[in-house]
């Protein structure tokens, strides 16, 4: 047997064991847990620092929409909060754009239009309410695809859906990059 034959396990039993080491020293905790497995009861963890957010009213259709999801997923499904630490001021806009067309016959010059995307953009500003100090601000948003149907009905509730659609998931991208903002807010 060779030196080099001799070296490659050995090579390869040193890797495997660095590699062990540098995952030991990584420390991974799910960004929603209750309490600090640490320190359990010490603190109160990023679930209640998200219930104790409250989102303003707002005025839009769209707007109204993302808030209500959000103030079920803040809360955990108990409503808004009665003693609120923020407040999270929301503002809601929407785009809707034709991405295929079709001709209504083949005589017609008229083109409808048979697919289309939705796209809502959130922008978003966290204010600590004891401070008065703008904790966060960000902004996000989130497509949502349509197939158009010929009949009026049927567009109109593929685009009803389709706004729904996009409100539950601008919601979840919202309480994800508040509990973001949150955990970093704390680390300072």
């Amino acid at each position: 047997m060779s030196l080099r034959e001799r070296k490659a396990p050995l090579f390869a039993f040193a890797f495997v064991i660095g590699l062990a080491v540098a995952a030991s020293a990584c420390t991974v905790r799910p960004l929603y847990m209750k309490e600090d497995p640490a320190s359990a009861g010490a603190s109160a963890g990023t679930a209640a620092e998200l219930a104790s957010v409250a989102v303003k009213p707002v005025t839009t259709r769209d707007a109204q929409r993302v808030r209500n999801e959000l103030i079920f997923l803040l809360g955990g499904g108990a409503g808004e909060t009665t003693n609120p630490r923020y407040t999270l001021d929301l503002n809601v806009s929407s785009q809707l754009m034709s991405s295929a067309t079709a001709p209504v016959s083949a005589r017609d010059d008229v083109n409808v239009p048979t697919a289309a995307i939705l796209t809502l953009t959130a922008r978003y500003t966290l204010t600590d309410v004891t401070t008065n100090k703008m904790v966060a601000k960000g902004s996000r948003n989130i497509s949502s695809s349509i197939d158009v149907p010929r009949q009026q009905y049927a567009a109109l509730r593929a685009q009803n859906d389709a706004q729904q659609r996009a409100a539950r998931e601008l919601a979840q991208l919202l309480r994800f990059a508040v509990a973001q903002d949150l955990l970093r807010e704390g680390k300072k």
